[in-house]
């Protein structure tokens, strides 16, 4: 019987581990992005019928459905400051139960201001919750494999838009049950499941690779000693204290690249009902399974994506090639959402395959050219300066709908936002390290390509 080397014992064992690793932790991590997603855009199905009943106008609506984003900003610094003195499995829990109270309370709004104020404390109840989740996978899984990890958390966003698009057009069908109205329910409804598994979550959730019980020991020791030596490789001569992060240079840069980006997601996720619901006669549970299939099958796409930015290590290519994806199908439905509805649904299609597959390979890059307190305070920072996008893109588009009597004008908006993204991120990102990663470092120990964004966390 031939022995086997060293390296593939190695190699099998690594393989062994993550996948034990991704079974475990993986599901209920989407399982949390699902829902936060889920409370954020779901104001979208609920304007069908809440904008006529607490009289919304559609920049009204914009103005309140991105306050949100005003929120998040303001506390994801803090927020994450938070998580990094409790840990981020404690912080996690207490992000899901602040923001599962607020989701719920959206269904007590009756006006403009209350709907303004919810929206915004909604938003600032939910800062920290991807930032920490960021950091948790860095804790789990090697650098060379984060864009797939982070792909398949990803995920839960277009996945979250697909199955949360037709449970929230039936839920605007319960008018009328013990006095409320269909929006109202679905915002209980909706909002209720975050406050669950806030409860749950530290029962569920293992802080890190040496506390795994569900590993064998060899496993668990593998994995330790994997994300110590890439943590020591990656803090040699980089100040990693939390300050550094909010000054570092390129953090303000790819917050800014970021913003264009985010303006794209949530421009099209909170108006994709409104745009669907105008191509024809359609009640709210139809407009529900027509917003489904765009978003199932960019759920698909990002997955192919993810991996194959793996494959080759071009984060830069394969993020602005996705936003040039986006911006063309966002300038197509534009020109086409009062001709032919099919052609619009497709274009639109290509924009939510281009939008979302982008992300991955987009916040791989600013998360490993920090390391560290500074790597959290400065994945906090581009996360909330870019969700500003947040802000301004679902404002702006409303405006254009007010001024112009149809949605053409935003979709235009959101695609040139997308397409100058596409073309800063190519020129900003395409000669830094952080842009490529070695392919075929995966699960490997102590690879001088291999660039970890551990963050130094106290539990």
């Amino acid at each position: 019987m031939t022995s086997m080397n060293p390296a593939n014992q190695l190699d099998e064992l690594g393989k062994r581990t993550l996948r034990k690793v991704r079974n475990r932790l993986m599901p209920l991590i989407v399982l949390l992005y699902f829902i936060a997603y889920l409370d954020r855009n779901n104001v979208g199905f609920a304007k069908l019928t809440m904008s006529e009943d607490i009289g919304l106008s559609a920049s009204a609506y914009g103005l309140g459905a991105g306050i949100f984003f005003l929120g998040y900003a303001l506390l994801e610094i803090p927020s994450n400051g938070g998580m990094y003195k409790f840990g981020a499995r404690k912080w996690i829990a207490r992000i899901l139960i602040s923001w599962g109270i607020f989701a719920t309370a959206m269904a007590l709004v009756n006006g403009e201001t209350t709907f303004y104020i919810v929206r915004f404390l909604l938003g600032a109840a939910e800062a920290g919750f991807f930032p920490a989740i960021l950091f948790y996978l860095t804790l789990w899984f090697p650098a060379a494999q984060r864009v797939t990890v982070l792909g398949i958390f990803i995920l839960a966003q277009p996945i979250s838009n697909a199955l949360g698009a037709p449970v929230s057009g039936l839920l605007l069908q319960m008018d009328g049950i013990m006095g409320l109205q269909g929006w109202q329910w679905l915002y209980i409804i909706e909002g209720i499941p975050a406050i669950l598994l806030g409860i749950l979550t530290p029962f569920l959730m293992t802080d890190r690779p040496s506390h795994a019980h569900f590993l064998a020991d060899d496993e668990r020791e593998w994995l330790t000693k994997t994300m110590d030596e890439e943590l020591a490789h990656k803090q040699k001569g980089q100040p990693h204290h939390f300050l550094a992060g909010l000054k570092d240079p390129r953090t303000i840069a790819y917050s800014a690249l970021y913003f264009g980006l985010v303006c794209g997601i949530y421009g099209l996720g909170l108006w994709m009902p409104t745009i669907v619901a105008a191509l024809g006669k359609f009640t709210t549970t139809q407009v529900g399974f027509i917003v489904a299939i765009p978003y199932t099958i960019a759920a698909v796409f990002v997955y192919f994506w993810g991996r194959r930015s793996d494959r080759t290590g071009n984060r830069v290519l394969h993020a602005s090639l996705s936003m040039v994806m986006a911006a063309v199908g966002l300038l197509a439905a534009g020109f086409l959402v009062q001709v032919n509805a099919v052609l619009a649904l497709t274009a639109l299609t290509l924009a939510a395959m281009g939008i979302y597959s982008a992300i991955a390979p987009f916040l791989a890059m600013p998360s490993t050219a920090l390391v560290g307190a500074a790597a959290a305070a400065g994945l906090a920072m581009v996360n909330s300066l870019g969700n500003l996008g947040g802000f301004v893109a679902p404002y702006a588009v409303g405006l254009f709908n007010d001024a112009t009597g149809d949605n053409r004008s935003g979709l235009v908006f959101l695609s040139a936002c997308l397409g100058i993204t596409a073309i800063a991120t190519y020129l900003y990102a395409r000669k830094r390290p952080e842009g490529h990663v070695k392919p075929g470092t995966r699960a490997t120990v102590g690879e001088e390509a291999v660039a970890a964004d551990e963050f130094d966390i106290k539990n």
